[in-house]
């Protein structure tokens, strides 16, 4: 598992702790990023969601993005992406959020103006998760995402995603053997159900 380009380009990161982690595999990696610089996205802040070994919001630093927050409950996972941003010279560009998913959302839902919004959102949750849809929608809804964020998920391709999720659209999704990535556009409240969005419906289309 390496950076695939950028500032840290060719540094090996250190893989997971333990079984619990199922890091996206380079290959994956490498096609979401080309698909994202392909569709313009340049993000700023970056939010890595199920961050593991933090290889996805590392890749975005590399490749220009001024800050990443990483959250990971896991305590020997979160040590692993501390180590892999120390090792990378990114930790002065970023921080660790040792808690759940479930807790950094609400947080911001409590205390709003406490963390400025992300143009980029990662996640990448353990494949059985049953939470995986609702946890989308509450991202959809949150205050971390503004109009023109793009939201990123990896899922299996035997999980059925919605087409929309509070204030998100289906931009694009891919898919290749068992691993799939769908890219969501975060929409303003006033155009979320008028048919904005470009072309979600691209729905799975192909291989990577």
């Amino acid at each position: 598992m390496r950076v695939i380009a950028g500032e840290a380009r060719g540094f090996r990161l250190k893989g997971p702790a333990g079984s619990f982690t199922r890091p996206m595999a380079d290959k994956i990696k490498g096609a979401l990023f080309s698909m994202l610089a392909s569709l313009g996205v340049e993000p700023e802040r970056v939010l890595d969601l199920y961050a593991g070994t933090g290889s996805i919001g590392i890749e975005a630093l590399s490749r220009g993005a001024d800050w990443a927050d990483f959250v990971e409950q896991n305590p020997a996972a979160a040590a692993v992406v501390r180590a892999n941003l120390v090792h990378t010279k990114f930790a002065d560009r970023s921080r660790v959020h040792q808690q759940s998913v479930a807790a950094f959302l609400a947080a911001a839902e409590r205390f709003p103006a406490a963390t400025p919004p992300y143009d980029l959102v990662i996640l990448d949750p353990p494949y059985a998760d049953p939470a995986i849809a609702p946890t989308l929608e509450k991202i959809g809804a949150s205050p971390l995402v503004q109009s023109g964020a793009v939201v990123v998920i990896g899922h299996s391709p035997r999980v059925t995603l919605p087409e929309e999720a509070g204030r998100l659209r289906r931009w694009r999704a891919r898919c290749h053997g068992d691993s799939c990535f769908s890219i969501y556009d975060a929409t303003d409240a006033t155009t979320a159900g008028d048919g904005a969005g470009g072309d979600a419906a691209s729905h799975l289309s192909g291989e990577l």
